[in-house]
C-alpha cells in the first residue's frame, strides 16, 4: 500500500513542471503545485470525517484514490488528444479534481497501516517506520520509470499515475477492515476541521514554532516545481544538451528522495546530540545550500557535483525539520492538544506555507525567466535569470534561520 501510495505522486510530482515549461504552461507552474497546498487545506479533514463516523477508512481510501486515479488518466489522456493545442482550463480542472482527492489518501494510509498492524498485535512504533520507507521507493521507483520511458515531456506521467492509482484502488479493498469509531457526534464544524488548534497560537514560543513552521514550509515545493524545467533549459547548450543532468533530470533530482529515506536514520543521533533547536536551524540553512547549489552548478563536469550536493542536503532539509518539528509538538502540548496540534503543524508547512510559496516562487521565475523568455531571451540570459532566481530563495531562507536562530527559545530534547 505504501509503495503504491507514493508511486502514484512520484510519478509526476518533479516532473510535471517540465512538461508544463515545454508546453507553454511555464508561468502557471506554480499554481499546479500550489493547488496541492490549498486541497491540503480542507479535503483531508473532510474525507477523515466520512472515515471516522460514515464508512470504513480502507473503503474511504479506495474511493479517494478511484477518483484520483480516474480524474489524472483523464487529464493525460485529454493531453495527449490534444497534442500541441492542449489548453490549460480543462488541464488544470482535471489535475485539480484529482489533486483534491489524492492528498486526503496520504493521511488516510497511515490510518489504515496502523489499524493492520495493531490488528497483527505489532508495534506500530517500531514496525510502521520501516514500512513507510517503502512509500520512498515506490516514489523513486516512478521517477525513474518516468524518467527512462522519455515520458517526462509527455502527458503520460499523468496516465502512469492514474492507472497506479486505480490499481490502488482495488487493492484498498482487500485490506484489512478499519471500524468506524462515530465519536464525536457533538463537534462542532471547528473541531472536525481542526480548526480549534489555532487556539495554541496563544502561547508566545507555539506561536512561534508555527510562524516559522509556515515560512520554511514555503520552500517545500519550490524544487519540485521548478528544478526539472531548470535543468531541461540546458538543453539549449551544445556542452550540456547531451549530459546526464539534462536527459536524466529525473533520476538525478531522484538523489534527493534517496538521501530523505537515508537521512531519517540519523535524526536519533542529531537530536541526542544538539537538541531541537540545533537540529531545525540545521534544517534551515540546509534549505540554503539546496537552493544556493542549484545556482552555482551546472550539468557539465564539474558543475554536476553541485547538483548532486543540492540533492544530498534536501535529505537534511527536509526530514531534519517535518520530524524534530513533529517532536516538538508531541513535547510542547498536553495530551488533549496533541492531535489538533499535528493537524495545524501539517496545515501551517504544507498548507498555507507551500501555497503562499509557491505562487511567490512562481513571481519570481516569471519575472526572470518566462517573461524573458517570451520576449526572445537568448539562453545564456535565461540561464543567469535561473540562477538569480535561486539565490533569491536562498536568500529568503538564510533570512529565516537567521531570525529563527535569534527568535526561537532552546529547547532541550525530553526523555
Amino acid at each position: 500500500m505504501n509503495f503504491l501510495e507514493f508511486a502514484v505522486w512520484g510519478a509526476y510530482l518533479t516532473s510535471m513542471g517540465r512538461y508544463l515549461g515545454a508546453h507553454g504552461f511555464g508561468p502557471s507552474i506554480g499554481w499546479f503545485y500550489s493547488i496541492q497546498g490549498i486541497v491540503s487545506l480542507f479535503m483531508p479533514a473532510i474525507m477523515g470525517i466520512v472515515a471516522d463516523r460514515w464508512m470504513q477508512a480502507q473503503k474511504v481510501l479506495s474511493l479517494c484514490h478511484g477518483l484520483a486515479g480516474i480524474f489524472m488518466a483523464a487529464a493525460g489522456l485529454y493531453a495527449f488528444r490534444a497534442g500541441e493545442g492542449v489548453q490549460l482550463a480543462p488541464l488544470f480542472t482535471l489535475y485539480t479534481a484529482s489533486v483534491g482527492f489524492f492528498m486526503p489518501t496520504l493521511a488516510l494510509t497511515n490510518s489504515v497501516a496502523f489499524n493492520a498492524l495493531i490488528k497483527a498485535d505489532m508495534d506500530t512504533v517500531k514496525d510502521f517506520p520501516p514500512i513507510r520507507v517503502f512509500g520512498t521507493v515506490g516514489f523513486i521507483v516512478t521517477m525513474w520509470i518516468v524518467d527512462i520511458v522519455g515520458a517526462m515531456d509527455t502527458p503520460a506521467q499523468f496516465v502512469i499515475s492514474g492507472g497506479l492509482s486505480i490499481v490502488l484502488a482495488l487493492y484498498a479493498l482487500s485490506l484489512p477492515k478499519c471500524e468506524i469509531k462515530n465519536e464525536g457526534g457533538n463537534q462542532s464544524v471547528a473541531d472536525a476541521l481542526g480548526l480549534k488548534a489555532f487556539a495554541l497560537f496563544k502561547e508566545k514560543k507555539m506561536a512561534l514554532f508555527f510562524i516559522f513552521s509556515m515560512l520554511l514550509g514555503m520552500c517545500l515545493q519550490v524544487t519540485n516545481g521548478y528544478a526539472n524545467p531548470f535543468l531541461g533549459s540546458f538543453a539549449a547548450f551544445e556542452e550540456f544538451a547531451n549530459t546526464f543532468g539534462v536527459q536524466h533530470s529525473g533520476i538525478l533530482i531522484s538523489i534527493s528522495q534517496i538521501c530523505e529515506a537515508l537521512c531519517i536514520l540519523t535524526i536519533p543521533f542529531f537530536l541526542k546530540k544538539f537538541g531541537i533547536k540545533n537540529v531545525m536551524f540545521m534544517a534551515m540553512i540546509a534549505w540554503v545550500l539546496r537552493f544556493g547549489f542549484f545556482g552555482l552548478g551546472n550539468p557539465g563536469f564539474p558543475g554536476v557535483l553541485l547538483f548532486v550536493l543540492s540533492c544530498i542536503v534536501y535529505g537534511f532539509a527536509f526530514d531534519f525539520f517535518n520530524i524534530s518539528g513533529a517532536l516538538y509538538v508531541d513535547q510542547e502540548t498536553n495530551p488533549a492538544q496533541r492531535s489538533s496540534g499535528q493537524g495545524l503543524f501539517v496545515m501551517m508547512t504544507n498548507g498555507f506555507g507551500a501555497t503562499i510559496g509557491t505562487l511567490l516562487a512562481q513571481v519570481v521565475v516569471n519575472k526572470l525567466v518566462y517573461t524573458p523568455q517570451a520576449m526572445g531571451a537568448t539562453p545564456m540570459e535565461l540561464w543567469n535569470g535561473w540562477r538569480m532566481s535561486w539565490f533569491i530563495f536562498a536568500g529568503f531562507a538564510l533570512v529565516v534561520a537567521a531570525a529563527f536562530w535569534i527568535m526561537f527559545p532552546k529547547t532541550p530534547v525530553k526523555d
